[in-house]
């Protein structure tokens, strides 16, 4: 079975950025699962150069258009070379034999009668590179997508007959409901084609730099518009128009697309397709944008997220992990440094990476490094069967391209894992003479290990084959076979010590983004605006006493203490607040108050606090205290009260 994945071409007028990251990265895993299933897979991305944008940055930039485009397209393909993205063919739009290709296409078009000149008179967007009618506009002036001025354009030029293939398309959305994925984006699709499809310009007078016409219309003053020729190249990159030689590949099986490029790839490109009798995809995966700590990202605001500079510090694989985990697919994300911390600690190094130390410790120190499988089935039939039934149900998560549930459930692994270390308790085994038992513990999370890395290679292959070298095996579709699909156990093997995986991060390695104003760029009228309004906030910060106690303020006594290690600030405690049990509270206060001094005294907490990770421990609740530049001291009770007293 083939399989072929795209993302879509990147825009070369400007620098890859945390959105392009993802795309590609989720392109990327799903093609390397693909390949882990044993499928031929075919990955494709590239860069889109043509356009009037581009003309214009170039002649700003002093440099030929040639030039500049071929710069800022290695500035793609460099970047995704230095993150090992495993892609099979990466296209320029300026490539010779995509402009065939597309030449070839608006030929067999206008042969079929879906092409024809005319006239068009409309308002154009210059950088959405489209014509909208007039009740689109905002404002009947601005861009209903980024909000620009439109200009009134007259020119002549080549239509396709989209309204042709209304009805075909609204068939094809009704007979493939998953088409669009996530469902959700199709229903907007759908509105638009029922709201009436107009005939689509695809040509330009107006500049030079795109396709050339075919020789034979003989009309060389006309351009391909940058989107038919920008959406042919998924199957020129196949050799369409010159030697068909990987047309087997057709059609994609997946083709991811931001949320704002939708409509092109799920109206446009099929109608396309459909003109050239070639069929249609199979998905159409849209997915969402991605914002720093809640604001939308812009220049202006200095706050856009660099993915190299996240690469370089933390790692391109704790970055490919965080996107792929944090937000469902086609849903918004947000970049958060915290967030990020977060997991890295919590779930990569407390979770994996801790469990791998774990039993290499324990067989060096049990058995000399030696691991075997012999006696797992036979003391861990409970655990074996929790873990199989997980993996059985990871494909389908995976196929509707739920890498966040993929990894959720993936993770449930680690805690099976974990969870029989501490009932099983090898140590205590061994003290009673029971090393087959010990033993076969440690090998059961071997197999766990081994398993789960597995389905985790697709997301952090390097991070992964690490772990595979340490239990002697390889990640391969024979090993995917052998322990995924045919749920064997590990042969005898030594294991390896590797140094830990996943350092913890106790303090942010980036700086964090500034707080934007609400404007890019606020005049000074409306700096004044906004710094009358900060006053007047301050000035009127008033409450509610019911708003007040919305706040459960609780008397309590710290019954344990101790400090968090690696960490300068915190200490964790567990708080009495009267009741069925205690209340762990991690708090900054490290600096001013030592664990064993705080024992047994009475702290005011605020009660109905959502609980929070900090360094991947709970924290449920918070305690009061008052900071000035003499230091920091608790809030207490004047005189001892009992635990749980509400503060009124």
């Amino acid at each position: 079975m083939s399989k072929y994945i795209t993302t879509p071409i990147y825009y070369v007028n400007g620098e890859a950025h945390i959105g392009h990251a993802y795309t590609t990265f989720i392109a990327d895993t799903i093609a390397r699962y693909e390949k882990l299933k044993g499928h031929d897979t075919y990955f494709l991305t590239g860069t889109d150069e043509h356009g009037e944008k581009i003309e214009e940055s170039a002649k700003k930039s002093g440099k030929s258009i040639q030039e500049f485009t071929d710069e800022m397209s290695a500035t793609f393909k460099n970047l995704w070379d230095e993150f090992e993205i495993a892609y099979d063919k990466f296209i320029k739009t300026t490539d010779e034999n995509h402009k065939i290709g597309v030449q070839k296409a608006f030929k067999v078009m206008y042969a079929k009668g879906d092409i024809y000149k005319g006239f068009y008179e409309g308002n154009y967007c210059i950088s959405c590179e489209t014509f909208f009618p007039e009740t689109q506009l905002t404002d009947g002036e601005f861009c209903p997508d980024c909000g620009r001025t439109t200009n009134i354009v007259k020119e002549e030029s080549y239509f396709f007959k989209l309204s042709k293939y209304e009805d075909r398309l609204l068939k094809h959305y009704e007979d493939n409901p998953d088409f669009i994925l996530p469902r959700s984006r199709g229903n907007e699709v759908i509105n638009f084609v029922k709201g009436g499809l107009r005939d689509l310009s695809v040509t330009r007078t107006s500049f030079s730099w795109g396709v050339k016409m075919p020789k034979s219309f003989n009309d060389d003053k006309h351009v391909m518009y940058v989107w038919l020729d920008a959406l042919l190249n998924y199957i020129t990159a196949l050799g369409y128009g010159k030697d068909d030689a990987l047309m087997n590949y057709w059609p994609a099986s997946t083709q991811f697309v931001g949320k704002d490029i939708l409509r092109f790839h799920a109206i446009y490109w099929p109608a396309f397709l459909m003109s050239l009798d070639l069929p249609l995809p199979k998905h159409i995966g849209a997915h969402g944008w991605w914002t720093r700590d809640g604001e939308k990202m812009s220049k202006s605001k200095g706050n856009v997220v660099s993915p190299k500079e996240v690469a370089d510090a933390y790692g391109v694989e704790n970055l490919r992990y965080f996107m792929l985990r944090e937000v469902p697919f086609g849903q918004d994300g947000d970049f958060s440094q915290r967030a990020f911390i977060d997991r890295i600690n919590s779930e990569l190094s407390n979770d994996l990476g801790n469990l791998l130390n774990r039993i290499i410790g324990m067989s060096g120190k049990y058995s000399d490094f030696e691991i075997n499988s012999v006696d797992v089935e036979k003391y861990h039939t409970k655990e074996l069967n929790d873990m199989n039934e997980i993996l059985d149900n990871l494909d389908a998560l995976m196929e509707n391209l739920q890498t966040h549930r993929y990894l959720e459930e993936l993770w449930k692994l680690f805690s099976i894992g974990n969870k029989a270390i501490e009932e099983h308790a090898p140590w205590v085994k061994i003290k009673e003479d029971k090393k087959d038992e010990a033993l076969a513990t440690v090998a059961l999370v071997a197999n766990i290990l081994a398993k789960a890395s597995v389905m985790l290679s697709p997301v952090m292959p390097k991070t992964t084959n690490i772990i595979a070298d340490a239990l002697n095996f390889s990640i391969d579709n024979t090993s995917y076979k052998e322990l995924v699909v045919d749920k064997k156990l590990l042969k005898l093997f030594n294991i390896k010590k590797v140094p830990p995986l996943f350092p913890r991060v106790e303090e942010p390695l980036m700086e964090e983004a500034p707080k934007a104003m609400p404007d890019d760029n606020p005049n000074d009228e409306m700096k004044e605006e906004l710094a009358a309004k900060k006053e007047k906030k301050e000035e009127d910060n008033l409450i509610e006493i019911g708003q007040f106690f919305e706040t459960s303020l609780k008397v309590g006594v710290v019954v344990e203490a101790e400090e968090v290690p690696k960490s300068k600030k915190l200490l964790k405690l567990q708080v009495d607040l009267g009741e069925n049990s205690n209340r762990q509270v991690v708090a900054g206060i490290k600096e001013f108050y030592s664990a064993e001094s705080l024992i047994g005294t009475q702290v005011c907490v605020v009660a109905n606090l959502k609980p929070a990770k900090l360094m991947g421990m709970m924290s449920e609740g918070m305690l009061l205290a008052a900071k000035d530049e003499d230091g920091l001291c608790l809030i207490r009770p004047e005189k001892p009260k009992k635990v749980g007293t509400p503060i009124g």
